[in-house]
């Protein structure tokens, strides 16, 4: 069964193009807009920005 409550599995997203992504969690009722984030984006070998995308 699926956990209850408001945190929702996130998709992160590089901003640098590269296709490279992290999954995590936020808790929708406190964070109502997309989360940005500096992480490592191994492909780039850099820290980048990575922004909440689309789930499929």
């Amino acid at each position: 069964m699926a956990k209850k409550g408001p945190r929702a599995t996130v998709k992160m997203e590089s901003s640098a193009g590269t296709g490279y992504c992290y999954y995590t969690s936020k808790n929708s009722r406190n964070t109502t807009d997309k989360l940005k984030l500096k992480k490592y984006d191994p492909v780039k070998r850099a820290h980048v920005e990575f922004v909440e995308g689309k789930m499929k």
